[in-house]
Formats: structure tokens, sequence, C-alpha cells
């Protein structure tokens, strides 16, 4: 019987990543193409093919500026100068380095049959974690009380997902074993490397087909989505 929950953030409480990020790029008339190709360079060891990661990179992290964004190692203004340098308005220009993360995440909306969800998750005795790489730590954190028993934010751990050592932080914080809890993420990946602890995953493509899955699991009903 599971006991509790282990969820992401972005794309997975909020709307999808590329909803966020395709306004922003409108908004700061960003030059897509170039983007997508910077951050196809960017990313290519952020997450390995099978999803493992150990931390044994921690000492060279900052040779991947996500990694180390995302373990708290480089200040976000270091990142945002870095990545600004990368790309290009539509008129060739450099795009303002200044606030660009939180401007890239604007668009994040919460996505409420989710939030539902949790609230009835921990109505029925279950215990709840969010589990959550981050850019930055600017998260809407009001109600946080009422949501999660715990709470893991890479960066403030030194931490991130797919590493093995952020899931078994997240289980001990709220006192549970791998094979009592289910992790929600929208990036395969991350779900991987929790399978392979022991940890049920499901790869979240929409709410729909998540809760009632989830629903299939804990044996408790959610609202329908509409």
């Amino acid at each position: 019987m599971f006991k509790g929950v282990l969820i992401d953030w972005g794309g997975v409480l909020t709307q999808p990543l590329s909803d966020a990020i395709t306004e922003w790029l409108a908004a700061d008339r960003i030059d897509v193409p170039h983007y997508y190709n910077v951050m196809a360079e960017m990313i290519n060891q952020a997450y390995a093919a099978d999803g493992r990661s150990d931390g044994q990179d921690a000492e060279t992290t900052r040779e991947n500026l996500i990694h180390a964004l995302e373990r708290g190692e480089v200040e976000v203004a270091e990142f945002e100068r870095a990545l600004a340098e990368r790309l290009r308005t539509l008129d060739g220009r450099k795009p303002d380095a200044t606030g660009m993360v939180s401007r890239m995440f604007a668009a994040f909306r919460p996505v409420e049959p989710m939030y539902d969800m949790l609230r009835a998750v921990r109505a029925a005795g279950l215990r709840t974690c969010l589990v959550s790489n981050s850019w930055g730590t600017d998260y809407p954190r009001d109600g946080w009380d009422e949501l999660f028993d715990g709470v893991v934010i890479s960066g403030e751990v030194g931490m991130r997902k797919p590493e093995p050592r952020i899931f078994r932080h997240a289980l001990q914080l709220i006192g549970l074993e791998a094979h009592e809890c289910v992790f929600i993420d929208d990036i395969e990946a991350n779900v991987l490397a929790a399978r392979r602890l022991g940890i049920a995953g499901i790869h979240h493509v929409d709410p729909g087909t998540t809760l009632a899955e989830l629903e299939r699991m804990l044996r408790i009903p959610f609202p329908p989505v509409s």
C-alpha cells in the first residue's frame, strides 16, 4: 500500500514548460530556432539518455551551467548573463540578461486539478513531498503548508534530479521507504531514476492521464478533469 506521493512542480503542477517558454520567446522577441539550438547544446548532458546520474560529476559541474544552476552552485544572474551571451533577438541583438529566468517562467500557471489531488491525498492520510529542479528558488510558496509534508528544491539542497541522492533525501524527509511512494514528473529520465530506487513512477503527460493512473494506484477518487 502506498503511503506517499513525490511530485515535480514545473510542468506537472503548472502548465507545460513549453507553453511558458513560447510566451517568453515571443515577449522578448528571441530568435526561436537559434534559442532551441543553444538550449540543445547546453542541456546535452543535463539528462543522460538512461537517466543515470549519481552526482559523481559534482566537482566539475560548473562545466555544465544547467547542472550548476540546478544545484545552486552558480547564481541566477551568472546563468542569465551566460545564456544571454548565447542568444539573440529577432533584430540580431543580445537580449536583456537581467531577470531573464523570471521572465522565462512568468507564464507558469497552476493546474488546479493537480493541486486538488494533493489535497485529497493528504486528506486520505498520505504524505506528500515536492521534488523540484530549480532555476533559482523563486517559487509561489503560498499555501505550501497545506499541500506538502516536505519540500525539496534542488538549489537549496545541492542535489538535482535524476541523482539518486535527491530521491533518498526526499524519502528521509517524509519518513517513508521507496516502495511506499509514487513519484510524478514530466521528464522521463527522472521517472526512470526513481523507479531504479524502487519508487513507483508516473511519467506525466497531461493531468487527466496522470490522475487516472494515480487514482488506480492509490484507490483515492479524484474529481474529473474538465
